[in-house]
């Protein structure tokens, strides 16, 4: 039998997962990883955690596996993106924690961008809107706030890199400094229509070229993991982040396919071939996972707050005591009750970029209980999603394409019936879940099959994919209508005029 390794490096955890030759989980481990809130807004990570927590459940998935690492014929990284890690070319240690792509620190310098005029030329060249989302603006900050951090990064003895560099740097001792095109395109200084870095944006920011990684496509050799470090030396073979990942996962390699996935947050990505495309409706343009130096592009919509809400649910409000307990929950009343929940924790993403929006609950009333308003927490998911798809609809349309036919979903909370349902209700369309929601690791390992031999083509792989469940619409569009206009006011009250 062949084998690929997955390593998932995500916002709350690190995991890894065995695949066989079919796409099939042999063997998987988990680790969560601690959160850090120094202040309201900010999100850092520890990067030594998430490489000891990475390393630690890439050993604990050969062994439940029973596998060697000579059993693995290459492994694949998939990552949160956007987040942000500087540390010291000689040393290989952070300069400072880890900046993660749900902090909002950076927003000032990107107010100072906007009131310079310069959405324009950032959009046009890598096909996104000003947001302290992105890595660019992390970075600076951590050059302008790091004690002499700016200093070492001019002598060149500093390395930026989001989390798939830091754990190759790792995995390779230094040896290899490189990043994809799909995590590059995320950092508001990568000019997608050319695949290189920007030097006007790397002045404009100011940002020294000598920081940056190398770019590769997503499949293609990345160098060679330590011996020491599993047992045996191991060629990775696969980089994506993890929504394009997840896109290339779910074999949505054709223009007009789209997925959805349901993690910390939620993403929503359609598949839009080579041409470069800007949506007219708040969405991103990104490159998608790439098997060769060819441009392939993806429309996308991130959702800050998708299952984090149930996390709040448990932690914050103490109404549940585990994630699962959340759909029996939610289940035990017909409805929300006219409960609307906005969880703009840490603003509103696409297609409303409402960076000073903030979470709110409105129709209570003296008949509400903690059930409705976990109901009320979950179809929130689902209505921002939704507001996400009929976004990219809209921008397939103007196109000359046809609008989505049917949404690929993955991703922890996509197990949930209940909000599956309500998520094809209200977009009318069916909701298709496959056999392996995994699809995030799934497209690691593909991508790294594919460099190594493993697999011949994306039409190979496009075979492998297998359907497990699909939620077909139950509800009249008048009424599905009814309820996303009901969502659009509830959203219209995150922001105090």
């Amino acid at each position: 039998m062949t084998y690929l390794l997955a390593l998932d490096q995500g916002t709350s955890s690190s995991r890894s997962i065995v695949f066989d030759a079919r796409g099939r989980i042999v063997a998987q481990a988990q680790q969560e990883l601690p959160q850090i809130f120094p202040r309201p807004g900010w999100v850092e990570h520890d990067p030594m955690e998430i490489w000891r927590g990475q390393l630690a459940t890439a050993r604990q998935a050969l062994a439940s596996a029973g596998l060697k690492a000579s059993d693995i014929r290459a492994l694949g990284i998939t990552n949160q993106r956007e987040t942000t890690v500087l540390w010291n070319r000689k040393t290989g240690q952070p300069v400072h924690h880890a900046i993660v792509w749900q902090d909002r620190r950076a927003e000032a310098a990107c107010a100072v961008l906007r009131a310079q005029g310069h959405e324009a030329l950032i959009q046009s060249r890598t096909g996104l809107l000003i947001d302290a989302y992105f890595s660019g603006t992390k970075l600076k900050w951590l050059l302008d706030h790091v004690p002499g951090a700016r200093e070492q990064a001019e002598r060149g003895e500093l390395a930026f890199g989001t989390i798939d560099s830091w754990l190759i740097w790792q995995l390779t001792g230094g040896a290899v400094h490189a990043t994809d095109v799909s995590n590059a395109s995320r950092s508001m200084l990568f000019n997608v229509r050319t695949n290189q870095w920007d030097s006007d944006l790397l002045d404009l920011l100011g940002i020294p070229p000598s920081l940056l990684p190398e770019v590769k496509p997503s499949s293609a050799h990345y160098g060679v993991v330590r011996p020491e470090l599993l047992g045996q030396a191991m060629a990775i073979g696969g980089v994506a982040g993890d929504q394009q990942s997840a896109l290339f996962g779910q074999a949505c390699f054709k223009s007009g396919m789209a997925k959805n996935t349901y993690g910390t947050g939620c993403f929503l990505l359609m598949h839009t071939g080579s041409q470069f495309q800007l949506s007219s409706n708040g969405l991103l343009t990104t490159s998608a996972a790439q098997a060769t130096l060819q441009t392939e592009f993806a429309l996308e919509g991130s959702v800050f707050v998708g299952g984090a809400v149930v996390q709040w649910l448990r932690d914050g409000l103490h109404a549940i005591r585990g994630s699962a307990e959340v759909e029996a929950l939610a289940q035990s009343v017909p409805d929300s009750g006219g409960v609307m929940m906005v969880p703009a924790f840490t603003g509103l993403g696409a297609p409303y970029w409402k960076p000073e929006a903030r979470g709110t609950i409105t129709g209570l009333s003296r008949g509400t209980t903690v059930a409705h308003v976990a109901r009320a927490a979950l179809e929130s998911i689902a209505y921002q999603s939704a507001a996400l798809l009929l976004a990219m609809s809209r921008d397939a349309v103007a196109a000359g394409a046809a609008p989505v036919a049917e949404l690929r979903v993955d991703g922890g909370a996509c197990v949930n019936d209940l909000l599956m349902q309500f998520q094809a209700d209200l977009l009318g369309i069916p909701v298709i879940r496959p056999v392996v929601t995994e699809t995030t690791a799934l497209g690691a390992a593909w991508l790294a099959g594919l460099s190594s031999g493993v697999y011949r083509s994306t039409d190979e792989l496009a075979g492998l994919w297998q359907a497990e469940r699909t939620f077909v619409p139950t509800l009249s569009a008048e009424r599905a209508a009814g309820l996303m206009a009901q969502w659009e006011h509830a959203v219209r009250q995150t922001v105090l005029e």
